[in-house]
Order: structure tokens, then C-alpha cells, then sequence
């Protein structure tokens, strides 16, 4: 399988809302407050308003659906959906969680995306799907997004 290099993602949080123990895990909704996003196709702003709906599985495995509104330098909107997973030994999701910065090689960070976009000179994203690996920072994750070609 081929990729390349689709763009840079960083999102700032806002306080999340703990829905607490749910059947599958425990719940929590983080808000998007703010982001910005930066590739050789497009680059510009993440719109708040957003979320990532995570869920803690019994078995450690962070569970992340995480919805954006993108606005690109040039004014066009594109909705982004994504799932991932986020995993690791205890004491590095332990760093993580106190709000550590965290070598991310030392734990499993991956996500995949989709795009919607009315927009013409941005109807590729359209037709393709992307991969990402994370980074979670202190102040909020990175995504680095390959497209699957």
C-alpha cells in the first residue's frame, strides 16, 4: 500500500465533559476549542465547535471519534470524521493523562479519516481516505495524516 503525506493537524481542547461509566467504558466528550492544519494541498484553521467522543474500554484501549469543521486559508469548509485507537503501557498512559510529554514511538496513536467538501478545488478529499499517527501533547494532540493512495 502507497501514501503520502496529506497534512499536519493540531487541535487545542477545551474542558470535557466526564459522561462517567457507560455500558462499553467510561465516556468522556472533549470539545474542540481551536486548530489550525497544514499540508501541500491545504492548510488553515480547525472551527470550534467540534468534538472527540473518547471511550475507555475495560481492556485500556482509548477509543477516539473525533468530528471537525475545517476552514481552509481560502475560506472553504470541509468536514472531517475520524476513529481511532490509542494505546500503551500503563505508566506512559499514566504520563499522558498527568499531562506529560510523552515520547509518542512509545505508545499506539493511529486514526483514520474521511472529508466532505463542497468546494470544488478541494473535491479530492472527497475520494480518499487517510491515516493518521498522533502525538498527544500536553496542551493537545497532533495528527500527521497520510492519504491512502
Amino acid at each position: 500500500m502507497q501514501s503520502r503525506f496529506l497534512m499536519t493537524l493540531q487541535v487545542s481542547l477545551a474542558s470535557p465533559h466526564r459522561v462517567g461509566a457507560v455500558p462499553h467504558g467510561t465516556r468522556v466528550i472533549v470539545p474542540i476549542a481551536s486548530g489550525q492544519f497544514e499540508g501541500p494541498r491545504l492548510r488553515g484553521k480547525v472551527l470550534p465547535g467540534g468534538g472527540d467522543w473518547t471511550l475507555l474500554r475495560a481492556d485500556g484501549v482509548l477509543e477516539l471519534a473525533l468530528r471537525l469543521t475545517l476552514e481552509t486559508d481560502d475560506g472553504a469548509l470541509i468536514d472531517m470524521t475520524s476513529f481511532g485507537i490509542r494505546h500503551g503501557p500503563p505508566g506512559v498512559i499514566a504520563a499522558l493523562a498527568g499531562g506529560e510529554r510523552v515520547d509518542p514511538a512509545t505508545y499506539y496513536f493511529r486514526t483514520t479519516a474521511r472529508f466532505e467538501t463542497a468546494q470544488p478545488e478541494y473535491a479530492f478529499l472527497n475520494r480518499l481516505l487517510a491515516v493518521s499517527t498522533g502525538d498527544r501533547q500536553p496542551d493537545g494532540p497532533i495528527y500527521t495524516f497520510d492519504e491512502i493512495l
